[in-house]
């Protein structure tokens, strides 16, 4: 290791790219090098890093992926699609939350009874770094929530939680509890792969885009900490408008 140079090691990614690897799994084993060479420094092992030479290859930006509108809406406008129990009306407004407000999974989790303003119509979510923002609550939101309290409340759970999606057990929900809600009515609209529920936040702010809302108020909506995290919905906003321009355009 003591004899190689940066020439060896950028030959040794470039063979690791000929037998087939993606250009982010050769990016990681350079960044093992890297790591490695730092720590001989530090242990005056080694007194240069030849990694520091070798540029990481650029790797395909992946574009967020979303469930169309229209789906969303048949799911959440089906009245026999959710059960009208207790179960049944959280599912749905685990639904309703992620695709109304795009909030993250674990902001959901850790929502609060008190953190619903009824009369602001406004949901107060905790972010990253214990940031708080204020989101907006559609009207169909605000009617599922007090349909679900009401519910909440008969079920008279010993260990009633503060907070407000809650187990069958009246326990706060958990992560995975959240993503086996979502998979399971995603399943019933689309077949895509993927059905997390950061699908739904993706799907939250390209429905936004696609009707026009500015971007740096999808930033505030997001709780984005800068502008280029939000950007990347522009990429769908423009293959939507590609594939609209060759079905429609004459000479397309």
């Amino acid at each position: 290791m003591e004899a190689l140079t940066y020439r060896e090691i950028r030959y040794y990614l470039a063979t690791l790219m000929e037998a087939g690897l993606e250009a982010s799994s050769v990016n990681r084993v350079l960044s093992s090098l890297r790591t490695y060479y730092k720590f001989l420094q530090r242990e005056g092992l080694h007194a240069e890093n030849p990694t520091a030479l070798v540029k990481a290859l650029k790797t395909k930006k992946k574009l967020p992926v979303v469930v169309q509108e229209d789906k969303l809406d048949w799911l959440l406008d089906h009245e026999s699609v959710f059960t009208n129990d207790f179960s049944g009306q959280r599912d749905r407004l685990v639904i309703e939350l992620l695709f109304g407000t795009g909030m993250r999974l674990s902001e959901l989790i850790h929502l609060t009874e008190s953190d619903i303003n009824f009369y602001e119509q406004t949901v107060k979510v905790l972010g990253k770094r214990n940031k708080e923002r204020i989101v907006p609550m559609l009207r169909p939101l605000r009617q599922q929530i007090e349909k679900y309290l009401i519910l909440k409340k008969l079920e008279n759970f010993d260990n009633n939680s503060l907070t407000l999606v809650v187990t069958n057990k009246g326990k706060q929900a958990y992560p995975m509890f959240v993503y086996l809600i979502v998979t399971r009515y995603l399943s019933l609209i689309t077949s895509q792969q993927k059905k997390s529920p950061h699908v739904l936040r993706h799907s939250f702010a390209t429905a936004l885009l696609n009707k026009g809302a500015d971007l740096n108020a999808i930033k505030e909506l997001l709780g984005h900490a800068n502008l280029v995290a939000t950007q990347v919905y522009t990429h769908n906003s423009v293959e939507r408008l590609k594939t609209i321009y060759k079905q429609a355009h004459p000479k397309a």
